[in-house]
């Protein structure tokens, strides 16, 4: 008989199968604990071009009518790479309100780019964030985030593009 495949990776990369992660969030089979549960959320929603729950998991005072095309349009010229989470700030399970902030790196079509976003070489990019969560109705909910500067590691960190090479050697 053989061997089962191995479980999907989370494209969150938290290090979890996809089905024991953000799956279930993204189903709406459960809901994210933490802010920075919420956070990885969104990104899996990102690549898995799922602007239904990108759309529902925004505070509700944020919301916009124009921002289903544009985060269709953002999905559509979009190939996200990596997930670095670099530092949270309250955002527990018993908290009102937390911070993360990330950088996730990316890849675009040909094209301006979809959003803000900087850094890397002519055709990867980072988007370095410090996002608002706040509970709305007891859930949490993106609410805003502040476009930070290209992150810069010390040389002996792992990149932030996720390659496996130390920043030195790499961006």
């Amino acid at each position: 008989m053989p061997d089962a495949p191995a479980p999907r990776p989370c494209p969150c990369r938290s290090g979890a199968s996809f089905a024991e992660c953000c799956r279930p969030y993204l189903r709406g089979t459960a809901q994210a604990p933490t802010a920075l549960a919420l956070m990885r959320s969104r990104y899996a929603a990102f690549i898995e071009g799922d602007t239904a729950y990108l759309l529902l998991t925004r505070h509700g005072a944020a919301r916009d009518p124009a921002e289903r095309r544009d985060l269709e349009r953002t999905v559509a010229g979009t190939r996200w790479q990596n997930l670095l989470v670099v530092e949270t700030h309250r955002g527990g399970p018993d908290d009102g309100d937390g911070i993360v902030r990330f950088v996730a790196a990316f890849r675009t079509a040909p094209g301006p780019l979809p959003m803000a976003m900087s850094g890397g070489d002519a055709d990867l990019h980072q988007m370095h964030e410090r996002s608002r969560f706040e509970r709305e109705g007891g859930l949490w909910r993106y609410v805003d985030g502040d476009t930070l500067p290209p992150l810069r590691q010390k040389r002996n960190d792992p990149c932030w593009c996720g390659g496996g090479r130390k920043s030195k050697e790499c961006h």
